[in-house]
Parts: C-alpha cells; structure tokens; sequence
C-alpha cells in the first residue's frame, strides 16, 4: 500500500502522443506590479502540498489556478488546499502548461521530468520555477540550457540556499580570503535508515496511481512499494539516483559558488550496502573524491571529498560541508556557520584550545519562503534569478559523475565544456541516458 508520506509523484502524458505544445500568447508575458500571478503545480506529493502550496499560496498577489499529478488521491488533495474547486486539476501536464488562466509553472515532480517539464512550459509562454536537481542524467544539461535561452522567460531553479543570507555572507568572507588558501572542501550527508527497507516484492501498484505515467521516461520496470514510500524514489533508478545527486546538489552548488568554479577534473567513487541490505539501487555507504583545478579562491585547485551514509548520522550537523583553508576553518549548513581559525604549526589540538572556540558565527535566516519570494518579484520585474538553469546544471553533474565512476569502477577525467568524459567511451554513454518512447527530448 502506498505510503502517504511519499514525497513527490510525477506527471506523463495520457498516451503517446509527441511533446510538441503550441506557443501561447497571454497574461503570463503581460504581469504587472499590481497584478495577480496565477500558478500552476506540477507535482502534488509532500513537497508540493508541504511546501510549495503553503508558502506561494500565503504570498500577497498570488494564487494557484491550476494543479497536476498522475496520482489522484494526492491532486484531489492538494487542488482543496490550493483553493477547491476554482483551482483546475489535471491528469496530464501538458494541459496545464496550455492552461491560459496559468501564468507561471512550478514544477515539484521527480528529477526524470524536470527537464520535459520545464521546456513544454517554457514553449507555452509560462515563467518557471524548477525544484531541483536538474536531470536523471547529466546530458539533459545543454537541452535545458538551450531551452532557456531560446524562450526568454524567467526560470529559477530551488537551490534555495542562495537566498538565505548566512550562506551569502559565508560565499563572501571565502572569495575574500578569509580563510586564506581552501586546499579541500568536505561534504557530508548522514542518515540513519537501519535496518532498512527489506526486500518487498513487486506488485500492481496503488489503484489511484498511474504508474506508466509515474515511470515516464524512464527505462520501465515494475511497480515496487519501496519505490514509492517517503524518499523511496532517491534510491531507485526509475527516479532517483542516491542523496549524492538529491542532498549533494544543494551542497554542491554552494561549494561551486563559493569557490567560482563549474566543473572538475576527476572524479573518483566507491560504495556499498555496508550498514544493512535492503533493495535500494545505490548503497547505502558510498564517498567520493573530486578534483578542481585552480580557480579564483584556490590558485592550485582543490579536492572536495563527499561522504554518505544512511547506517549513522553520527552527529546532529547530519548534512553540511566544511571549507579547509590555511588560516581557518568554515563549517556551513543550514543551522548556519562558524569559523574556526587554524592550528598553528606545532600546536595540539585540545578540547579547550581554539579548535573548538568558534572565531565568528552566523546563525541561519529563512530560506524556502524568501527563495520563493524571489521568483514572484523576478516574474514581476522580469529580471533572472542567482539559482538560474546554469548553475543547477553544473551542481547536478557532479552527484551524476561521482556515480558514474561508482558504476563503472573507475576514476573519470572530465571536460566540463564540452560535456565529456575524457578517454572513456564506456562511462560517456552514461552522460546521456536514452529516453523511453515516446517521450523525446527537443528544445
């Protein structure tokens, strides 16, 4: 039975109908400051009726005219709570898109159709705000960058941390040198799921849900209730791909822009199901080396080291990074940062020495509610947002890469710009994951 829990369901077409969607001409290229944004919600699971619902729909000046989801129970839900029977629903998303009562597109589904999603709205005329990550695979990056670009709407993407303003200030004091040369940056996300989620067999799905639709344009494989439970879906590959795509991509971003660097050089993972066995895809244990070169902060380049588990939190700072400089130390995550200035040479570290005296602290500012904020006033003055396509496009690839060389069992060389592994026919078929039909990918 399907758990009520589960995050986010995704949307298909009713059919096999192509992907085309006629531009539109309406409100959406016409708002105002004193008009009202009407939105429309792709994605009615917890996310959607969590987060996007509550915080949008309490906004002055905005309201939701359209809601979508393959799973019905969860869009009869979320359609009351966005306003009851004036709020239209569908089945199919595509509709909404065409919707010329919707002038902007929130798009909460999982990450195999954020990119389809994002560019049918997009050809509609809609604005769009995209929750993260990018894509199910790292190739779907220049399509959706490509798409932006030709249809010239506002398109900001959910790496909401870019908007909270302890993670400004920290990106600022580390391009100022305030922790002198960053020779390392480590990343982590702890969890503890033991014993795990078992071996469940797979069986016909829950009646309300239309699992083909869910699957989309993913490979198609049977319908498994671990699949579909809460963050289920991180671990499988129908729409999914493990906490170091769907957590490591907020971590990831920030990193990237605090160091002024887009892609690195190697990549080297390894992992396994070391803390307990359940069906998951991708293990439960799993770290990963990547190489930058130089960059404006770090003039020799930089390692980031990631580490996950799901077996142990180990501490209450279950899911942060600590940036590793020669005059001092950040650590920075949502609950805020601190910095602690370095050892000097030939100094122990004690428990009442300056490791653990915090030299400057921040405490955390909102984040969701003043992301989103953001997009309404960029719709408003037509100005892109600083979470744009481009930058999620990068963060994303590297949780795609560190999995790339987990599966392949090898360190990987990376060309960022030109979208390649170097010298590795094998792992560059997996840039690109091929589309089940008749879903196609076309700007």
């Amino acid at each position: 039975m399907q758990n009520k829990h589960s995050r986010r369901f995704f949307f298909g077409a009713l059919g096999a109908a192509a992907m085309s969607v006629a531009p539109l001409r309406g409100k959406s290229a016409q708002i105002g400051a004193n008009s009202t944004i009407n939105l429309g919600l792709i994605g009615c699971g917890a996310r959607g009726r969590g987060v996007i619902v509550p915080n949008f729909g309490k906004m002055p000046g905005v309201r939701f005219t359209a809601v979508c989801d393959v799973n019905s129970k969860y869009l009869a839900e979320v359609r009351e709570r966005a306003g009851g029977q004036r709020v239209a629903a569908y089945a199919d998303y595509r509709k909404l898109v065409e919707d010329k009562n919707v002038d902007a597109v929130v798009i909460a589904t999982n990450q195999q159709w954020h990119v389809l999603q994002m560019i049918a709205a997009l050809r509609a005329g809609k604005d769009v705000y995209l929750e993260k990550p990018l894509g199910q695979s790292i190739g779907e990056g220049p399509v959706a960058l490509a798409a932006a670009k030709k249809y010239g709407r506002i398109v900001q993407v959910g790496t909401q941390q870019r908007s909270q303003e302890h993670y400004q200030k920290a990106v600022e004091l580390i391009q100022a040198g305030r922790l002198g040369t960053i020779s390392e940056v480590q990343v982590w996300d702890y969890e503890n799921y033991y014993p795990g989620s078992g071996f469940p067999a797979d069986c016909p799905p829950p009646s309300e849900l239309d699992w083909d639709m869910y699957v989309g344009p993913s490979p198609f494989r049977a319908y498994n209730p671990n699949m579909y439970y809460k963050y289920g879906y991180d671990w499988f590959r129908v729409a999914g791909a493990g906490h170091q795509v769907a957590w490591g991509v907020h971590h990831f971003d920030v990193v990237l822009w605090a160091m002024g660097v887009k892609s690195p050089k190697s990549v080297s993972a390894m992992g396994r199901n070391y803390a307990y066995e359940d069906n998951h895809e991708y293990p439960n244990t799993f770290s990963a080396t990547v190489e930058f070169g130089p960059g404006p902060v770090s003039k020799q380049g930089f390692l980031l080291r990631y580490m996950m588990r799901t077996g142990g939190k180990r501490d209450v700072r279950a899911h942060g990074k600590c940036f590793i400089g020669t005059e001092a130390s950040m650590i920075l995550d949502r609950a805020g940062f601190s910095i602690v200035k370095e050892i000097p040479a030939g100094q122990k570290i004690t428990s009442t020495g300056p490791y653990v005296n915090a030299e400057e602290t921040m405490k955390p500012s909102d984040d969701v509610r003043r992301h989103m904020e953001g997009f309404i006033a960029n719709v408003r003055d037509r100005k892109q947002p600083n979470a744009t396509v481009e930058t999620l496009h990068h963060s994303t690839a590297v949780g795609h890469l560190m999995n790339m060389s987990w599966e392949t069992g090898r360190t990987l060389r990376w060309d960022g710009e030109q979208n390649k592994v170097v010298g590795d026919a094998e792992a560059q078929k997996l840039v690109m994951r091929p589309y089940r039909a008749p879903w196609k990918l076309v700007v």
